[in-house]
């Protein structure tokens, strides 16, 4: 794996999700860095593709409520275990679960294991409501996925939940995630 500046420069064989990303944050002068790799589906594949984007990725999850009428993403640190207990009471939604994959593609065009922030630039209806644990929110950078898990981007954080989030018209609600 290497670290790239910017978009790839050859974009055959890649995903038309992945590019429209690319596309959209050089629209928006958004600087970013990228690596490419296998599916990350080990905790081991995960650490190495942070250490290579100096970052830590951040824990993306889908979900919705029992009616699966509201759906959220989640964003928080990995090492963080994740209760939806904890969470139902700062959003005041009983019940939460992982969102269907199919409501996963209708919203955000993602498929599992690829969910991301980027994927709200595909939610035109604003029917996903993004969570952020406030630890995200401390560093200088976050790092995500372009709506494909074979590959992985460093982003700064105030370009994400600033410029990114008012051009694709979302704001977050900050949580907190309490650790172990």
């Amino acid at each position: 794996m290497e670290l790239y500046k910017g978009r790839p420069d050859n974009t055959e064989g890649r995903e038309q999700r992945e590019i429209r990303v690319y596309d959209f944050l050089d629209s928006l002068n958004i600087e970013y860095y990228r690596t490419d790799h296998e599916p990350a589906d080990t905790m081991e594949a995960c650490n190495k593709i942070d250490a290579i984007l100096d970052v830590v990725i951040c824990k993306n999850l889908f979900l919705c409520n029992r009616q699966k009428t509201d759906f959220y993403l989640l964003m928080m640190p990995g090492d963080k275990p994740f209760k939806t207990k904890e969470l139902s009471s700062q959003i005041n939604s009983s019940r939460l679960s992982f969102a269907p994959e199919q409501a996963m593609l209708e919203l955000l065009d993602i498929r599992p294991g690829a969910v991301s922030v980027m994927g709200l630039m595909n939610d035109k209806d604003n029917r996903v409501r993004l969570l952020v644990d406030e630890d995200v929110l401390k560093d200088e950078y976050v790092g995500c996925h372009p709506c494909v898990n074979t590959s992985s981007l460093k982003l700064r954080t105030k370009d994400v939940f600033e410029k990114y989030l008012k051009a694709v018209n979302h704001s977050l609600t900050t949580v907190v995630i309490k650790g172990e």
